[in-house]
């Protein structure tokens, strides 16, 4: 099995299950002022404040939402950029141009997701991408990402590692979500910043 495709390592799946289950319990107002939080301190981001392209996600569920920071960086002039699952578990993407432009999408044994309803860019439009926010489960001290295990972001990583690409890597989580360690794979790579509802963790120096 290629290690970009789904990952059936017990522990990882172990640690999912436990973060998965106390996101289940949050409400949609917790999810909205956890978005409106997340939002106020990413913009705030280097990273974020000079990036001409920001290639990113809608939210779904009990995930952390993205839907305000997406409405703030498309009012900023940033070109967002938003993943449209593939057959294969790879992404496409699409320009994000405010609500209207968003459609809901049944993926086959997937819950329901909204995705960029116009023009197709292809899957290596993420290569124009300044940061891309990467949807996670957890965090650990040494950047780890514990991601969903479809293996899609681990695709567009490693496209980006093949092309040289070295945009910032940003995930947006809740604060209990930041954890000392999460188990990794040899093909896992650092994210380097995390943003909580209260602060921000580092992992690299954002560029000058």
């Amino acid at each position: 099995m290629s290690h970009l495709g789904p990952e059936p390592e017990s522990g990882k799946r172990v640690l999912r299950r436990e973060f998965l289950t106390v996101r289940s319990r949050y409400t949609a107002d917790d999810v909205r002022e956890t978005g409106a939080a997340l939002a106020a301190r990413a913009l705030e981001l280097p990273e974020l404040a000079h990036a001409r392209t920001v290639a990113a996600y809608v939210s779904v569920g009990s995930e952390p939402g993205t839907r305000a920071l997406l409405d703030a960086l498309h009012a900023r002039g940033v070109r967002v950029l938003l993943p449209a699952l593939l057959a294969d578990n790879d992404l496409d993407w699409g320009a994000y141009s405010g609500e209207g432009s968003l459609v809901s999408v049944q993926h086959r044994g997937k819950m329901a997701l909204l995705e960029p309803a116009g023009e197709r860019l292809g899957p290596d439009a993420v290569l124009t991408a300044d940061a891309v926010l990467l949807p996670g489960l957890a965090v650990d001290a040494r950047g780890m990402r514990l991601g969903r295990g479809g293996g899609s972001y681990d695709r567009v990583l490693a496209r980006l590692d093949r092309a040289g690409a070295d945009p910032a890597l940003v995930v947006l989580l809740y604060d209990s979500e930041v954890v000392d360690r999460v188990p990794e794979e040899p093909h896992d790579r650092p994210v380097h910043a995390v943003v909580t509802p209260s602060g921000v963790h580092r992992f690299r120096r954002p560029s000058p």
